[in-house]
């Protein structure tokens, strides 16, 4: 999975969890750029009468780089603040919630919005309502027309949205997480063979699964460096990103009379670049550490991207499909091509017309080459397939990051630093076998692009 659960830490306090993070150039206004970052994965849509929601005691921040120090040059971030209408129900409505103001509507959730610019702060928007939670046809009848009521455009140019919206993120966690199974390919595992004779059908995880999400459309001139000109060889045009969620240091808890109380000063607890990177990079020992670190921090990891386990795994996992990854891991050779894909960008002249280089320092973000132009016919494994607007150059909703980051680990991507390596056929073909198609909800043509979250009415475990 992108980011659900993948520290032991933080699998413990979901609403700081971040899951998953996107960043592209805006199809329908590429004059802007779209920033989604989801937090509180696995939701289960009929999970009431608790329904789920940002903490309050959270700072959620969404950061962008512009120099290549691995230091947010811009961020934007939220602070959350839930109201009760009515403190003698036990339910989260009494009614058809019709509006964001609907008196049916008993636990409301609003935000402030403030830009950072090294160091000075600007509150953008105060209070600006969340939607509620999809609860089901009865509860919320018009949820759309709530997304649209809870959809802002500010007069500094940036539009935004926080609230509940459907899983976009794709993967068969059933089968990768037991013995790295890959069900397109489970009759060659090493132990699959011995089960299996044939290949599986693929299930996505995910599916029918909500998440909360922060999403921001920000005018180009609000993120970037100044330039003379912007193109694709231009640094400035390249941005990192990153988003993290913060705790205070100290919390007490209360007892009969007084409440709980958070001081001290804020303290990172979550943070997310490219997606995977600490779910399948980063050894179990050192996730949580990697959590509360700034990416400019992140040559401490660097050793793991240059050997990393699953490379080492896929030879053993499936015997004789892998034989020059295999010689290659026993060479001992770094992984230079997944240290510029993750920790430095690609720089020019390996890619023709593309780099998203942002300097030699090693950092953990999702670069973004902001003059490449939305691609007309997007391709779901991105720049691998001819693609330059798609992961790893930022990501996009539909993008298959899985199946990229799979096959550049098996190898596909050595070529691009060594022109004498010759992937093994399987480097190509491997996947879970899972696209945007296998989620249900159906993404949206324009902001925020996720789904509309699944209600608990219609959601299937509930009829089981």
């Amino acid at each position: 999975m992108s980011s659900h659960r993948e520290a032991p830490e933080i699998a413990k306090d979901p609403v700081a969890d971040s899951s998953d993070l996107y960043a592209f150039v805006t199809p329908d206004r590429p004059e802007t750029v779209t920033l989604i970052a989801n937090y509180v994965p696995l939701q289960l849509p009929s999970g009431g009468p608790n329904f789920f929601e940002f903490g309050d005691d959270v700072r959620y921040e969404i950061h962008i780089d512009n120099d290549g120090d691995g230091r947010p040059d811009v961020t934007y971030r939220f602070e959350f603040t839930t109201e009760i209408t009515n403190p003698n129900s036990f339910l989260y409505n009494t009614g058809p919630i019709d509006s964001l103001d609907s008196e049916n509507w008993n636990r409301r959730q609003f935000y402030s919005l403030t830009r950072i610019v090294r160091g000075k702060e600007e509150r953008l928007a105060r209070k600006l309502p969340c939607p509620p939670c999809n609860v089901g046809p009865l509860s919320t009848p018009t949820y759309n027309e709530l997304v649209r009521q809870a959809t802002f455009k500010l007069s500094t140019g940036e539009r935004v949205f926080a609230g509940q919206r459907a899983d976009g993120f794709f993967v068969d966690l059933g089968a990768i997480f037991d013995l790295g199974t890959l069900r397109p390919f489970q009759q060659l595992h090493v132990a699959g063979k011995k089960i299996f004779q044939e290949a599986g059908e693929p299930v996505n995880a995910t599916d029918r699964l909500n998440v909360h999400s922060l999403a921001l459309q920000v005018p180009l001139e609000r993120v970037r460096r100044r330039a003379d000109r912007y193109h694709w060889q231009e640094p400035a045009s390249v941005i990192g990103v990153w988003t993290s969620a913060s705790r205070r240091q100290v919390r007490v808890l209360g007892d009969r009379v007084a409440a709980d109380t958070n001081a001290g000063p804020f303290t990172q607890v979550s943070r997310l670049g490219n997606p995977l990177f600490n779910e399948v990079i980063v050894p179990m020992a050192q996730k949580d550490l990697w959590n509360t670190l700034p990416p400019s921090e992140d040559k401490r990891f660097a050793q793991f991207v240059e050997r990393p386990e699953l490379a080492a795994l896929l030879p053993v996992l499936y015997p004789d499909v892998f034989p020059n990854l295999d010689k290659l891991n026993r060479s001992k050779k770094a992984r230079t091509d997944l240290v510029a894909i993750l920790l430095t960008g690609i720089p020019e002249g390996l890619i023709d017309g593309f780099t998203n280089s942002t300097g030699d320092l090693q950092a953990d973000m999702l670069r973004l080459n902001t003059a490449i132009p939305p691609a007309r016919r997007p391709n779901r494994f991105g720049v691998l397939g001819g693609d330059l607007a798609g992961f790893p150059n930022g990501r996009r909703v539909t993008d298959d990051v899985v199946t990229i980051a799979l096959r550049a680990i098996a190898g596909l991507t050595v070529p691009l630093v060594d022109r004498k390596f010759q992937p093994d056929e399987a480097a190509g073909a491997v996947t879970p076998g899972l696209s945007a198609a296998d989620v249900t909800a159906p993404f949206l043509r324009n902001f925020p692009f996720l789904g509309t979250p699944y209600d608990g009415f219609n959601n299937p475990s509930a009829q089981s």
